[in-house]
């Protein structure tokens, strides 16, 4: 199911003073063209307006009904 929504965005790391910057030109990128949710996954689609660069980043998600690995 795609949608527009941003409010599962990863968020600005302290320790970076820029948010997402492209891999090829540094410049930032400041949210995805294209999100993406399955079960237990977001998909990215990330575009650099700078140079034109484009990569997708997926974020996995564990089963809430599961118990933990560890402790």
């Amino acid at each position: 199911m795609a949608r527009t929504e941003f409010g599962y965005l990863p968020r600005e790391n302290p320790c970076q003073p820029r948010e997402n910057p492209c891999a090829q030109c540094g410049k930032p990128i400041a949210a995805p063209e294209w999100v993406e949710s399955g079960p237990h996954r977001t998909s990215y689609l990330w575009q650099c307006r700078a140079c034109g660069y484009r990569f997708e980043a997926v974020a996995f998600f564990g089963d809430p009904d599961s118990k933990p690995l560890a402790a």
